[in-house]
């Protein structure tokens, strides 16, 4: 089952107030981008974070699974808890790097 759109603006909008929010559709689920970083994986309705140290405080006691087939397993964020999303996006934004462009390939 592949996530809505109403679900994925849902997401956005809990994100309000923490940067310049985004989302794009990739292998047909979502990405959300804050301040242009990758920072939730949307898959089925569920927003996921990935499994990091510094998430370690906070994410504890939420529960784990695999966003698709042969991923890795990752945190499951509970975006209605709008405080506990705010911090994890306060935790990632500064340490998850922008994503570097692809080069361009030559004829």
């Amino acid at each position: 089952m592949a996530s809505t759109l109403e679900y994925i603006q849902y997401v956005c909008e809990q994100l309000a107030g923490s940067g310049e929010v985004r989302y794009r559709k990739m292998f047909g689920e979502y990405m959300v981008y804050v301040n242009d970083k990758p920072l939730l994986l949307v898959c089925d309705n569920t927003t996921y974070v990935k499994m990091r140290d510094e998430l370690a405080g906070e994410m504890h006691t939420a529960e784990r699974a695999t966003p698709y087939t042969g991923a890795k397993e990752h945190y499951i964020l509970d975006i209605d808890d709008v405080d506990l999303t705010r911090r994890i996006i306060a935790i990632l934004e500064p340490i998850v790097p922008l994503p570097t462009p692809k080069k361009k390939k030559t004829k």
